[in-house]
């Protein structure tokens, strides 16, 4: 059903663009094709070029990069209980 509604709309769509397209002259014609090949190209290629400009301007923020923290690990050396096993105090032989 679906089918036969969306070809019944193609066929009269191209019925009208024909209506149109058989007025004029083949002339004019090519004119007309030429002037909106131009036109949709040029849109085609702005749209491009500026979606590609604006790529990650999201209200003007910007990739925040933060600084690198020191490592704590002269703290968590004291606190490792592996670390108190091996500490061995040697008295000095006579």
């Amino acid at each position: 059903m679906a089918k036969k509604f969306f070809k019944n709309i193609g066929e009269h769509i191209e019925d009208f663009l024909r209506g149109i397209c058989g007025r004029i002259t083949p002339d004019k014609r090519v004119i007309v094709i030429l002037t909106m090949l131009v036109v949709f190209g040029g849109l085609s290629i702005y749209m491009t070029v500026s979606s590609i400009y604006n790529f990650g301007k999201d209200n003007g923020e910007r990739l925040q990069i933060e600084q690198i923290e020191t490592l704590k690990l002269q703290l968590e050396q004291q606190r490792d209980s592996i670390n108190q096993q091996n500490l061995y105090e040697y008295e000095p032989t006579e």
